[in-house]
């Protein structure tokens, strides 16, 4: 059987993989401005504050699960132990459209800002078609080759967002704030809840997290993975949380309170360039412009290796595909996988392109808005997955019955703020067909995995023994082997 390359990458790099994934800088510059221009105003870091709380409940039981199944298959691995492999293959195939819309999705805000900033500081006015080209050509390339390789490209463009935003919020902090000093009404529990419609403001700052479930994928390719995925997911979830929560309320320290709610009507990234140019310099505004390029191609070539990874896992199972399954010789690396993981992003690309789509509104605005709704329901799965598991095996009830319970809890919660709000979220794209056929389109994939799960239970048993089943028993060989050495 084919394998990923074991050892290949160590707990900065599976971190690094996630908090790209999460995309810092395309989720303060891309949620924030909206959260408090049309959300919980002012209130937007109580909203991720909120949300920090209730996805670390989710993490608990999603590392308690990844400390016994280690799949590239992640959520598909772990519902079709807790919840049986009928929910399994279903909620696999929605994480596989997830992450497959996703990679389209972010090459469409790549492109988008791109075009602006070139176009605003060389002159150039390229069509918006290349950059995605381009995006799409040097992912797959990258993705070719050992993760390693992968991990230490997302890790410097990871760096340098993070430090880019960092020094605008403490440039905040140490003038002492703006209008209003450094209020602390931003982070009041209250205040996640009030503005004019809380639950968008809420659901954009969960927005900001889709992608740090993805440390479990890489669990085959790391080194001691039982140890290395739970302790960095925990760190993906907390400090993202904190950091998210300090940006942002730097932000509206910065322009006031009620000038971060005009100003983010207004302009929205001014947000962000209005106290960076004050605080730092218009250089920092430089950089933060040309950030928002790398920030999103690394977010896009996360997603990329995540969707290559279900492909994969789905693959050697002899499901969709099998030449799925196979792994590179020498790079270790799911290719074949990643090469149709890249066609299949080429031609959604090209179809938001040929029907004269913009990149913003269009691509990237309704592919995101799709792949969040399939995979808020995978998580919400999830989370009684991790009940269903531990409740026939035993374990310590708070973090495998109480912890799981809560976080599917508050996962549903957020699948309806997404539903309830979804027309604000699309914005002018609303009115597209597409936009109509969103939840048509994730229902009909998980009835076509409950129905295909069903058929292989009759007509191909031997099939159905195998879904999910097949990297448990690699990594617990593979556990004896690191314990013995």
């Amino acid at each position: 059987m084919d394998r990923l390359k074991p050892n290949s990458v160590g707990l900065l790099g599976v971190v690094f993989m996630a908090v790209a994934t999460a995309a810092p800088i395309t989720a303060m510059t891309g949620n924030v401005p909206v959260a408090v221009a049309f959300g919980n105003g002012i209130g937007a870091p109580a909203g991720y504050i909120f949300a920090t709380v209730v996805l670390t409940v989710f993490s608990i039981g999603f590392v308690a699960m990844a400390r016994r199944i280690t799949s590239a298959g992640a959520f598909y691995g772990f519902i079709s132990h807790g919840l049986g492999r009928v929910m399994g293959l279903a909620s696999g195939l929605l994480a596989v459209l997830a992450y497959i819309v996703f990679e389209a999705s972010i090459v469409g805000i790549f492109a988008y800002f791109a075009d602006t900033t070139i176009n605003a500081q060389l002159g150039l006015d390229l069509p918006w078609q290349l950059y995605a080209a381009i995006m799409l050509a040097v992912t797959a390339a990258l993705s070719y080759f050992d993760i390693h390789l992968a991990a230490k490209v997302l890790g410097v463009f990871l760096v340098a967002e993070i430090a880019v935003l960092a020094l605008m919020a403490f440039g905040v902090l140490f003038q002492g704030g703006g209008p209003d000093g450094i209020p602390l009404g931003p982070l009041e529990p209250t205040a996640a809840f009030g503005g004019t419609a809380a639950g968008f403001g809420l659901f954009m700052a969960f927005w900001s997290w889709v992608g740090f479930e993805s440390t479990a994928m890489y669990g085959e390719e790391s080194r001691n993975p039982k140890k290395i995925i739970p302790i960095a997911t925990l760190v993906a979830v907390v400090g993202i949380g904190l950091f998210y929560v300090f940006v942002s309320w730097m932000a509206i320290a910065g322009n006031g309170l009620a000038g971060s709610v005009a100003l983010a009507t207004k302009s929205p990234l001014d947000l962000f360039f209005v106290p960076t140019e004050q605080t730092v310099g218009h250089w920092a505004v430089v950089a933060f412009q040309w950030l928002m390029i790398t920030g999103s191609f690394a977010c896009g070539m996360a997603f990329h290796q995540c969707a290559a990874r279900y492909l994969y896992a789905l693959g050697r199972e002899g499901l969709i595909w099998r030449p799925l399954g196979r792994t590179h010789p020498k790079h270790g690396s799911p290719f074949v996988a990643s090469f149709a993981q890249t066609g299949i992003a080429v031609v959604i690309v090209a179809l938001f392109s040929l029907s004269g789509q913009d990149p913003y509104l269009g691509l990237y605005t309704l592919m995101a808005l799709l792949g969040t709704m399939a995979i808020l329901i995978v998580q919400a799965l999830c989370s009684f997955a991790v009940v269903g598991y531990f409740w026939r095996r035993g374990g310590n009830k708070l973090t495998t019955l109480v912890a799981p319970l809560l976080g599917g809890a508050g996962m549903i919660t957020v699948v309806w703020l997404l539903f309830d709000n979804a027309d604000a979220a699309a914005g002018p794209a609303a009115e597209s067909t597409l936009f109509a056929a969103i939840p048509w389109t994730v229902a009909g994939v998980f009835v076509a995995g409950v129905l295909g799960a069903l058929y292989l239970r009759k007509v191909k048993p031997e099939t159905y023994d195998r879904l999910g089943r097949i990297v448990l028993e690699d990594t617990e060989e593979r556990a004896e082997r690191i314990a013995a050495t």
